[in-house]
């Protein structure tokens, strides 16, 4: 079976009910597609098709790793990937005038004609949605095997100092501290 075809489900013979399939995805999966800000994909798609009259219920579960760049560092970093998402697909006579009024991105429209639906769309979409925004370890395993000391060093010597303010006291921000000569003009 090509790679293509891999993804498409004929849903037409499928009597109703729950069919399940699973996908193993790594890197080769997302070669046709652009620039993407991770690597050394290793997930697993979970698919269940709960096949009704007139529409279709797909629930997608992901689980897997992936490798993806510190946003502290810059070393790479292993991340666990977990989520779970549905998509309705219903059937009607004019697919793409309902998907364009169609406000919720959980719902998708095919013609009734139809008997395969392609999921490799919404799995590319779905891996992606799974890996977190914010991609640095905890704080407390800063310094722990994944992280470049060297960069750590150097961020931890820019930590600014706290200077001197008004009358001996210490200030956080040193930003404020041209504000105190409009204090003693605004009292004369």
């Amino acid at each position: 079976m090509s790679n293509r075809r891999a993804f498409e489900i004929a849903f037409v013979g499928l009597k109703p009910g729950v069919h399940e399939y699973r996908y193993e995805i790594d890197d080769s999966f997302f070669e046709e597609y652009a620039d993407r800000d991770f690597k050394g994909v290793k997930a697993e798609v979970k698919l269940a098709l709960d096949k009704k009259a007139s529409f279709l219920i797909l629930k997608f579960e992901v689980g897997g790793k992936v490798d993806v760049s510190c946003d502290r560092c810059g070393n790479d970093l292993p991340l666990d990937l977990w989520d779970e998402f549905d998509i309705l697909v219903k059937m009607v006579d004019d697919p793409d005038l309902m998907n364009e009024q169609e406000s919720d991105p959980d719902v998708f429209y095919i013609s009734r004609t139809e008997s395969h639906i392609d999921v490799k769309g919404w799995i590319y979409e779905f891996i992606s949605l799974s890996v977190p925004m914010q991609r640095m370890c905890a704080e407390s395993e800063i310094g722990g095997p994944y992280c470049n000391k060297e960069v750590l060093a150097r961020l931890a010597g820019m930590t600014p100092q706290p200077a001197e303010g008004v009358k001996g006291k210490k200030t956080s921000n040193s930003l404020w501290k041209g504000l105190d000569k409009f204090k003693k003009l605004k009292k004369e």
